[in-house]
């Protein structure tokens, strides 16, 4: 059984009302993995992940908060915080290091999660990102999770 890292895009494409196509695969990937896919994981998420959906204007936020009930909670602690510094820094994740990219990476990488999913493809689930930010995690004695989107993500039963 992994251990899943929710990022915030992946609640955000869960109850997206958006109709351009691109969001529309992503919100039909996102309910296709948590309804079929989510009992063969553990699932987790962290402060950052609630402070992000609670924002007042976010859309659909209580539908995304409900999603939310289903994980378990992740603490942020100097460990996480001084890596996601070290990520930033190292030009690995962008900035702020306080929020954001650097800490949900640093969250995942420090609490030992198998898996971070994300659509968020330009700073996480980036293919050409993942050499540099292994080696910046390698160097301070980490590995980071594999970061997927959720069309990329599927198991079966007994794996």
């Amino acid at each position: 059984m992994a251990r899943v890292y929710l990022e915030t895009s992946f609640f955000s494409a869960c109850v997206s009302d958006r109709a351009d196509p691109k969001s529309i695969v992503r919100q039909d990937e996102s309910r296709q993995w948590w309804v079929q896919q989510r009992q063969w994981h553990r699932l987790f998420i962290s402060p950052e992940v609630m402070r992000e959906l609670s924002v007042p204007s976010y859309p659909r936020r209580d539908e995304a908060l409900a999603l939310t009930g289903e994980t378990e909670m992740l603490i942020i602690d100097e460990e996480a915080r001084g890596l996601a510094k070290i990520l930033v820094r190292e030009k690995a994740m962008p900035g702020p290091e306080e929020s954001g990219d650097a800490l949900h990476l640093a969250v995942a990488t420090v609490q030992r999660m198998d898996v971070v999913l994300s659509w968020n493809v330009k700073h996480l689930a980036n293919r050409n990102k993942m050499a540099h930010v292994r080696e910046v995690c390698r160097r301070v004695g980490y590995v980071p999770p594999e970061i997927v989107t959720p069309d990329t993500f599927w198991e079966t039963e007994g794996e």
